[in-house]
């Protein structure tokens, strides 16, 4: 069944795949970028079923008028995939602290921001969905990932405690967390790369950025088969609230699900008696 699919960061990389496949599949696509006109250029220019508009995910004035552009042209909003972000590397005391907040506003307030301006139109529907990109470092975090992790982690917390929110109105929600993929996160304009400032992290920095970069372009994932299995996610009746993608993600989310069980475990005797002992009242 056609829907009506809102994707934000539709000028490049999963982006602009995410689009390309939902236009293939007959959906009504609202592709949102910084530079509309460039997006509709990726695109393939004008199409009937595409509409694109200026969005900042930073402003919340901006989501609340794409939002409106996509009821005015369409009528509804079935779902929304917020997927533009960026990727702030370094080591966690070389990452400034105005750095920070930029991934932050980014990554977090920016799917915040457009959710919050689509969520009055699915709920006047009774029906949506939000699909928010996470990674795997919303659930692993690495070395060299201080910010974007914290970004991540962050998102999955707000999307887990959204779909309690939300549910009543037959709105679904699903965390996407694809491993690596060879979409252009890695590339200069997505990814802000830190210049050695601390001597003791500077020959780990040096060759942390050139290994980082090395692997853009190899990653073992495929975006168009990414963007199919999302599109394939949106359209379940029942979407799972997490959608694990890659190989690689998987043996992380497992790995990472058996050392948390392993840490509750290694808790259970200290950490589980910590309850008021009534008996000596």
């Amino acid at each position: 069944m056609s829907k009506v699919i809102f994707v934000t960061g539709a000028g490049r990389g999963l982006g602009t795949d995410i689009v390309r496949e939902a236009l293939a599949a007959g959906h009504q696509v609202v592709a949102t970028g910084r530079r509309p006109e460039e997006v509709e250029e990726t695109l393939g220019g004008p199409q009937d079923n595409l509409l694109t508009v200026r969005l900042d995910v930073t402003s919340l004035e901006e989501a609340q008028a794409a939002a409106e552009a996509a009821v005015e042209r369409f009528g509804r909003i079935d779902v929304l995939i917020n997927n533009a972000g960026n990727f702030f590397a370094g080591y966690f005391e070389e990452v400034s602290p105005e750095h920070m907040r930029q991934q932050i506003e980014t990554n977090l307030f920016g799917p915040m921001n457009v959710t919050r301006a689509v969520l009055p139109v699915m709920r006047a529907q009774r029906d949506g969905h939000v699909a928010s990109i996470s990674s795997l470092a919303g659930q692993v975090g690495t070395e060299f990932t201080a910010a974007y992790a914290a970004s991540k982690f962050a998102v999955e917390g707000w999307m887990e405690a959204l779909h309690q929110d939300i549910a009543p109105y037959n709105i679904r929600t699903t965390i996407v967390e694809p491993g690596y993929f060879r979409t252009e996160l890695l590339v200069d304009a997505s990814t802000t790369w830190p210049e050695p400032t601390i001597a003791d992290y500077a020959e780990r920095t040096t060759a942390t950025v050139a290994a980082w970069k090395s692997i853009n372009g190899q990653q073992p994932g495929d975006p168009v088969k990414l963007a199919r299995a999302l599109l394939t996610v949106v359209g379940q009746e029942q979407p799972p609230v997490r959608f694990v993608a890659g190989a690689d993600a998987i043996e992380g989310v497992t790995a990472k699900a058996r050392e948390l069980l392993a840490q509750v475990e290694a808790s259970r005797d200290l950490g589980g008696n910590l309850g008021h002992d009534d008996t000596n009242a």
